[in-house]
């Protein structure tokens, strides 16, 4: 089968390794795709500013795109005009695939109360980055009904070790807007994309790719100094711009029998401590 992967950065590459190791022939679209594993062929393409060629015989799509910055400008460059260039490609090249995933953010949830937030929980995303993730997630579904959006917590995993440097130098800080956190391994991450989209069922068209253990941020913090040898961190409330304070709930991903390798932030951060996996370019 082919499986054409749009944004073959961290994520998008360990997707399509796996989607290799199962047999499958990949093609990843990045700017540098001399970066890339031997394992996946690459087109050199900027989503933002160009139509990629898409192979005749593609079968699934998966968009794993990212911004360049942080800013309005940059998020609608990579989600919206990208992903725009590539469903026209994909018109124009009469390609109608089996299967169709976008990874998307929970960051389309704006709750600060705590309460619990699962896919029949209505997006209402903040104006800026945020409004225009949900922009892409409809323009999406209202070109292909039954595509796939993925709504990831925060990633984390092989190489991203921002929690780990901070209680190591002491700079550990929780938010004030986010007393809940919530995060899902990259490893998982990419598992539950090739589960969903080679499942003999039809996908939901919308998922939240989460572990199983939304907890307090000094939790995760005093967990990660214990794991160190270091002395409990002392935390500094600051603000945060995102995040809010919500708890995401993983049963939809679960009842399609998908399970979780690291099913909470401990086993997930024992793994990153013990220098398990690669983070990709």
């Amino acid at each position: 089968m082919k499986v054409l992967i749009a944004g073959c950065g961290d994520l998008g590459t360990e997707t399509g390794l796996r989607f290799v190791e199962l047999g499958h022939r990949v093609l990843g679209l990045r700017r540098n795709p001399g970066l890339l594993p031997a394992a996946i062929s690459g087109q050199s393409i900027d989503l933002s500013r160009e139509k990629p060629a898409v192979p005749p015989d593609t079968e699934i799509v998966i968009v794993a795109l990212a911004a360049g910055s942080p800013t309005p400008e940059a998020y609608r460059a990579a989600y919206v005009d990208g992903l725009r260039n590539l469903l026209d490609a994909l018109d124009e090249a009469a390609v109608t695939p089996r299967r169709f995933l976008l990874v998307s953010s929970t960051a389309v949830y704006d709750v600060s109360d705590g309460s619990w937030v699962d896919e029949q929980t209505p997006a209402n995303p903040q104006a800026g980055t945020d409004a225009i993730l949900l922009e892409a997630e409809r323009m999406l579904h209202a070109r292909i009904p039954a595509a796939v959006v993925f709504r990831l917590a925060g990633v984390y995993g092989p190489g991203r070790e921002r929690l780990i440097t901070q209680v190591r130098e002491g700079r550990a800080t929780v938010s004030a807007r986010s007393r809940h956190t919530n995060r899902i391994h990259r490893d998982d991450a990419a598992a539950a994309i090739v589960h969903l989209m080679l499942r003999t069922e039809q996908p939901a068209p919308l998922y939240l790719g989460v572990d199983s253990a939304p907890v307090a941020g000094t939790e995760v913090l005093e967990f990660l100094a214990d794991e160190l040898g270091l002395p409990a961190p002392t935390i500094t409330e600051t603000l945060g711009p995102r995040g809010g304070d919500k708890r995401l709930r993983n049963q939809l991903l679960r009842s399609t029998g998908f399970s979780f390798s690291y099913p909470s932030y401990r086993e997930g951060y024992r793994a990153v401590l013990a220098g398990r996996g690669t983070r990709h370019p």
